[in-house]
C-alpha cells in the first residue's frame, strides 16, 4: 500500500507574523475610515473650515474697514491677523480632533453597539483606540493647514506664515493633533452618548476661549491669576507652539516648555483615553 502524496504548497504555507498581521489589520481599519471620510468630504471641510473662516472675515476683513474711532476696529487691526493665525490653527486642530473621535464613539457605544464590529478585527482592543487617535490626527492636520490659505486670502492685510524652523512646525503639528485626538477619545469613552453635546458647551468651548487663541499667553501678565490658571489648559500650549513655529515675531512661551507640556498632556490624556475605551468596550 503506497503512502498518500503530500502537497508541497501546504508545507510552505505559514501564518503571517504577528507584526505583519497587526500592521495589515491596523491599515485596514485606517483605510476603512478614510473611505468613509472620502464620502463625506464636503461636510468635513465645512466642519473644520467654517469657524476660522468667519473669525478671519469678521476680525481681519470687516473690522479694519470700519470708520475711525471705533475701539473694536482699532483692536482688530492688521497685526491682529498675525496673532490670530496660529490661534485659529489651534482651534481647528482641537475641534477636528475631538469631533473626529468623540462624536463617532457616541454612536458606536450606543444601543446598536457598533463598536463590537470594530473590535472583531484581529488586533488588540487598544490598537482600535490608537487607530482612532491617529485617524483624527490626520483630520486635525488637514484642518490646521486649511487655515493658512484663508489667512492669506480673506484679511484686508494678508497674513503669511513665517516658518523658519520646519522641524518645530511639523513636530508641534503632529503632537497637537495626537493630543486633540486623545482628548476626544477620553471624552467619547467617559461621557454618555446623550451628554456628548453638553460636553462641547461646558468643556470644549470654555477651554478654547481661554486657550490663548486670540492673544499670546504673555499678554495675560496684567491678570496674573488667570495667566497661571490657564497653564492647566492644553490648548494654551498648542496655540503657543504654533505661534513659535508660524509667527515667531509674536511673543510666545519658551519652546522647551511648550514641547514638555505637550508631551505631558499627550501622555496623560492618551493613557486616560485608552483606559476608558478598554473599560467601555469590555464592560
Amino acid at each position: 500500500m503506497s503512502s498518500p502524496t503530500m502537497n508541497p504548497s501546504i508545507n510552505l504555507a505559514r501564518p503571517p507574523a504577528r507584526s505583519a498581521l497587526f500592521l495589515r489589520s491596523f491599515l485596514g481599519l485606517y483605510l476603512r475610515d478614510l473611505r468613509v471620510l472620502s464620502r463625506e468630504l464636503a461636510p468635513f471641510i465645512l466642519r473644520v473650515g467654517m469657524q476660522p473662516l468667519l473669525f478671519l472675515f469678521v476680525f481681519t476683513f470687516i473690522m479694519p474697514r470700519m470708520s475711525g474711532g471705533n475701539p473694536m476696529a482699532a483692536g482688530a487691526g492688521p497685526a491682529f491677523g498675525t496673532v490670530l493665525l496660529p490661534g485659529l490653527m489651534a482651534v481647528a486642530i482641537m475641534f477636528s480632533g475631538i469631533a473626529a473621535v468623540a462624536l463617532p464613539l457616541s454612536t458606536e457605544f450606543g444601543i446598536t453597539r457598533e463598536i463590537d464590529d470594530r473590535v472583531m478585527c484581529p488586533v488588540s482592543v487598544w490598537a482600535v483606540a490608537l487607530e482612532k487617535v491617529c485617524f483624527s490626527a490626520m483630520q486635525s492636520i488637514i484642518g490646521a493647514l486649511l487655515v493658512i490659505p484663508m489667512a492669506i486670502w480673506i484679511p484686508a492685510t494678508p497674513v503669511y506664515p513665517d516658518i523658519h524652523n520646519w522641524f518645530l512646525f511639523i513636530l508641534v503639528l503632529i503632537m497637537a493633533s495626537l493630543l486633540a485626538g486623545s482628548l476626544g477619545l477620553a471624552i467619547g469613552s467617559i461621557v454618555s452618548p446623550k451628554q456628548i453635546g453638553l460636553v462641547f458647551s461646558i468643556i470644549v468651548v470654555p477651554i478654547t476661549f481661554l486657550g490663548c487663541v486670540y492673544y499670546p499667553w504673555a499678554y495675560l501678565k496684567e491678570l496674573r491669576w488667570l495667566q497661571i490658571a490657564v497653564l492647566f489648559n492644553p490648548i494654551v500650549y498648542i496655540s503657543e507652539g504654533l505661534r513659535a513655529a508660524v509667527t515667531p515675531g509674536v511673543q510666545h512661551m519658551p519652546v522647551w516648555a511648550i514641547l514638555l507640556a505637550l508631551t505631558f498632556f499627550l501622555a496623560i490624556l492618551g493613557r486616560f483615553g485608552v483606559r476608558g475605551f478598554l473599560r467601555r468596550v469590555i464592560s
